[in-house]
């Protein structure tokens, strides 16, 4: 349950939305049962043949006097006679739950959709402050999965539960205190049946639960193969490897299949065994309530109305396995998002960390050492290095592929942090400059084409939303860009990517 209240911390933001729409949700569960109630008053004073139409209507009469309520108090003087009242009665409380309906179904999803808004902010924080090992970790596919998918299970549980759930909630409070008040000693056979009812739910949940989270999985490797394929199609092609990727593609699409499969087993047998232990709840008030109907201990419109809140009962019963089950759809789906937000990062920056002011003097590797940590233990790639890089000078690093060519001018810019030794930019330890003021001074060329779905301009100027095109052309000069950029249908406003 961790996770579930993780999930409902989010809603502390949107208390007065939640709130309401708890309250709301009370009115529609009232004013639900308060319509069954009514079957009473139309079978005993509207269709009771040779009744006097002019009496008054109470509701609860039976079960206290305290509690009756009478109909004709809300009803104009002039309306005064059984049809009326009773009409009136059940067009003002479809009304009134039709508004109290509509207003708290939107305020419970504007609270539950504000509610993965921030979740989903949150993630998407705590992923792309992550350093490299973080990515070099976690394949893309698996964590647009997490972006995506995770959390529109999580979302489409939130919106449930905060709405609908919670009417059917009052809904089953209110109609159950209806089926005590019309049914006394017969509503207690109820209660043989909770344990059974909540049991089953509990058992039916879990394995909902573990069977989401495996498909989860499985379609995350789904998209791990359409990332790496899609965007290493030119690999695929040179070595002709089509036929391989769609025989990979398809074997993870069985996969998906089969969890999927599962997962449905999981949750199909919860409505129906819902239903089988309804019948049989209801077939037993039936049975045991004959010797009431027999002895006129209920009247003909009290016995109605009691059979009508044993079936109104009966909906909530059959639908909570089905928000039981989506709720440990979305604690299934959230043990994914929260690990990656709970992830403790490799590299971390100190508190009071330094702002550098620019780089003046020189850059220098002092016995570094670095290892790669992977399945079998620590890689070793760099081994005590030392080099120093004045400022203005201009160094280039030869070796053979894999030598750490990349991995050492990585750790310039931390992205990595060394596994021994020490990196200084001015004399100040790497570990002890902040991150944003370090990498202001550093820019990155690097041997793929990355662009981005924006215009040329933005796409030149990264990073620097506020700077003049001026320098931007002169940028785009410098790479011998600016011809063809002008014969773009918009120029450096086209948008490309």
């Amino acid at each position: 349950m961790k996770r579930g209240w993780r999930l409902l911390h989010y809603a502390g933001r949107y208390w007065l939305q939640v709130i309401s729409a708890v309250v709301l949700a009370a009115g529609v569960g009232l004013l639900d049962a308060f319509r069954v109630l009514l079957v009473g008053p139309i079978f005993d004073n509207v269709l009771h043949p040779g009744g006097d139409t002019h009496k008054t209507i109470t509701l609860l009469s039976s079960f206290s006097e305290r509690f009756h309520v009478n109909l004709q108090t809300f009803v104009p003087s002039h309306f005064h006679n059984d049809w009326t009242v009773v009409a009136f009665a059940f067009v003002a409380s479809t009304l009134l739950k039709g508004i109290c309906d509509y207003t708290g179904t939107y305020l419970a999803n504007y609270a539950g959709f504000g509610m993965i808004t921030d979740l989903r902010d949150d993630l998407y924080e705590a992923i792309l402050r992550r350093s490299i090992s973080f990515f070099q970790k976690h394949a893309t596919g698996t964590l647009l999965s997490a972006l995506i998918n995770d959390i529109e299970r999580v979302q489409y549980a939130i919106s449930s539960i905060l709405s609908d759930f919670l009417q059917q909630v009052f809904t089953l409070l209110f109609t159950t205190a209806v089926v005590i008040f019309l049914g006394g000693k017969l509503a207690w056979v109820l209660l043989l049946f909770i344990p059974v009812v909540i049991g089953s739910i509990r058992k039916i949940g879990r394995g909902v639960r573990q069977t989401t989270r495996k498909g989860q999985d499985k379609l995350a490797e789904i998209q791990n193969i359409l990332h790496e394929t899609i965007t290493g199609n030119r690999i695929v092609k040179a070595f002709n490897m089509e036929f391989w990727e769609l025989l990979r593609f398809r074997q993870a699409a069985r996969r998906l299949f089969r969890a999927n499969l599962s997962s449905v087993r999981a949750q199909a047998i919860a409505s129906p065994l819902m239903d089988f232990i309804g019948a049989v709840a209801i077939a037993l008030l039936l049975l045991v309530g004959r010797n009431a109907i027999h002895s006129h201990a209920m009247t003909e419109g009290t016995f109605f109305a009691f059979i009508v809140a044993l079936f109104k009962l009966y909906d909530p019963v059959r639908r909570s396995a089905v928000y039981y089950n989506s709720f440990q759809q979305a604690l299934g789906a959230s043990q994914a998002i929260f690990e990656f937000i709970e992830d403790r990062d490799q590299v971390v920056e100190r508190k009071h960390a330094l702002n550098l002011k620019g780089f003046r003097d020189a850059i220098r590797l002092e016995n570094v050492g670095f290892a790669y940590t992977t399945d079998e233990g620590q890689q070793e790639v760099l081994h005590d290095i030392n080099l120093e890089i004045r400022h203005g000078e201009v160094i280039a690093l030869v070796g053979p592929s894999g030598a750490g060519k990349s991995t050492l001018v990585n750790l310039i810019p931390r992205f990595f942090d060394v596994t021994s030794g020490r990196v200084t930019i001015d004399g100040h330890d790497l570990r002890d400059v902040s991150l944003k003021s370090l990498r202001d001074q550093i820019g990155k060329v690097t041997q793929e084409t990355i662009l981005f779905n924006e215009t040329v301009r933005n796409n030149i100027a990264y990073g620097q939303p506020d700077v003049p095109l001026s320098r931007v052309v002169e940028a785009a000069k410098a790479a011998l860009a600016h011809d063809f950029i002008q014969k773009m249908p918009e120029g450096y406003g086209t948008v490309i990517g």
